[in-house]
């Protein structure tokens, strides 16, 4: 390995399977020697890369070396970078960052910025093409932190790592808290998909390669099942609210890799396994339940917020050809002035997403699919492939008793038993037009099924969708 050592080499023996790195670039330095680089030493140009495998399958790896230049990026530093992302993209597998950097390096001022312009671009031809994780573990500001923009997961060590654009004591009418913070990226910004110690990154990037595809045109990855493909899964219906509960259910092996847990908790993104096979799941969820067995409860709405990131991990699925599950329990929407302000937007990127999508999707309503909310929410109308419904879904324009109280309010006027009115009229507008068998009997919901046997009915779904091929108009992009 080149001169540049410390933590930057540690990271990558710690992420990466034991001796499996080879070093590429060991040796270059920096070009310019202006002002004070003359005498600077500038071991690997402070960015060790490379490749190597994560359970033994192949990645690209960058690590910035604080101790050099306080891993501050200079021309050189970049180009390799570039040259690692011109590498990956032949050969078809990801590449990940190790971020811990001082910015761009003032010294080479525009020759760093035109390197680092090429390093955006390399991520952007890569983006589709294969996956990109960034990981922080000190601080990447300014236009460092369009990097982890850029690319499909980022995660960041909780205490040390900042992430910025703007230094917090920059910021025009700031709070008291810390916007660079691991806690406020992931939970406010929703740019983080996880947080932890190093190790607990490292081992949160291990896993999620676990679940990936190497390149776009690869096979989904695939293991071994060793659940049984008709477990029934008692009690499900408990999950109708905490969604996560019902996810790690049907999960082969109770495993779900769950990602921007601590953004927009309203709606539930991750990955899971089903015969083997790696599926996306996003789901509503009504109640969070705690350690402690407690429960919070959640409005069952769609936010700008869960829309976006929801809409975003759809178009990771449906660019690596993974299958989308979904598990919809939804009334409508946020209703208060600042969700007002973006919902539209970010619910018609919702229903692009799932329209748009070409991948094997198959939506189970487990409670309420309300209004349009619920067909948003990858149902039939957007192009679901299939659509299954528990017993007790609702469906339709809204809530019986509402639906009622709107359509009967002239004859409810001065009514002597308004109420049994109300719950007569309520039960006649469910059967007709809110139940899961209404629906079904018009063909929106495919089947109705006991939640109990989800796992085996989704799993038999996308079987028989493995070999899905729709074509799309023919066009350059959409503009959603």
């Amino acid at each position: 390995m080149s001169n540049s050592t410390g933590k930057a080499a540690a990271r990558i023996a710690a992420l990466l399977d034991e001796a499996s790195f080879v070093e590429i670039g060991g040796f270059v330095k920096a070009r310019s020697t202006d002002f004070t680089l003359k005498q600077a030493e500038t071991p690997a140009d402070g960015v060790i890369t490379g490749y190597g495998t994560i359970g033994g399958q192949l990645v690209y790896v960058y690590s910035q070396d604080a101790g050099v230049l306080g891993g501050s990026v200079g021309e050189m530093h970049a180009k390799k970078i570039v040259r690692l992302y011109e590498l990956a993209m032949k050969v078809g597998a990801p590449v990940i960052g190790l971020v811990d950097c001082a910015g761009l390096r003032l010294q080479e001022a525009t020759d760093a910025l035109a390197a680092v312009g090429s390093w955006y671009s390399a991520q952007t031809l890569a983006s589709g093409v294969i996956p990109q994780i960034t990981a922080i573990f000190g601080v990447c500001g300014g236009g460092m932190a369009l990097v982890p923009g850029l690319t499909d997961f980022t995660f960041m060590e909780k205490d040390k790592a900042q992430l910025f654009v703007n230094a917090p004591n920059t910021l025009d009418g700031r709070k008291a808290e810390k916007t660079s913070s691991a806690a406020f990226q992931a939970a406010e910004a929703g740019l983080v998909d996880g947080t932890g110690s190093e190790a607990e990154v490292f081992a949160a990037i291990r896993e999620l390669v676990s679940f990936l595809p190497a390149n776009n045109e690869d096979e989904p990855a695939f293991g071994e099942c060793e659940d049984d493909l008709n477990r029934i899964c008692a009690g499900l219906e408990a999950g109708a609210e905490d969604t996560v509960y019902a996810i790690s259910q049907i999960a082969d092996n109770g495993v779900f890799c769950e990602l921007k847990a601590a953004y927009a908790p309203e709606m539930v993104t991750g990955f899971i396994r089903l015969d083997g096979s790696t599926v996306g799941v996003v789901a509503n969820r009504a109640a969070v339940t705690k350690e402690d067995g407690t429960s919070e409860k959640l409005d069952a709405v769609l936010t700008p917020e869960g829309c976006t990131k929801a809409a975003e991990f759809v178009n990771f699925c449906d660019a690596f050809n993974l299958p989308v599950v979904t598990l919809t329990n939804v009334k409508g929407y946020k209703a208060d002035l600042e969700s007002e302000k973006r919902v539209a937007r970010a619910a018609a990127k919702l229903t692009f997403a799932f329209a748009d999508a070409s991948v094997p999707k198959v939506n189970v309503i487990v409670g309420q699919a309300y209004g349009t909310a619920g067909i948003v929410m990858n149902s039939k109308s957007v192009g679901a492939d299939i659509v299954y419904a528990w017993p007790d879904a609702k469906i339709g324009m809204m809530d019986a008793q509402a639906a009622a109280k709107i359509m009967y309010a002239k004859e409810l006027e001065g009514a002597e038993d308004a109420p049994a009115m109300i719950a007569e009229k309520a039960a006649e507008y469910e059967a007709l037009q809110s139940s899961a068998q209404a629906a079904a009997g018009r063909g929106y919901v495919d089947d109705i099924i006991a939640p109990e046997g989800t796992r085996k009915r989704v799993i038999a779904a996308l079987e028989m969708l493995y070999t899905k091929r729709e074509d799309r108009p023919v066009r350059k992009h959409g503009t959603v």
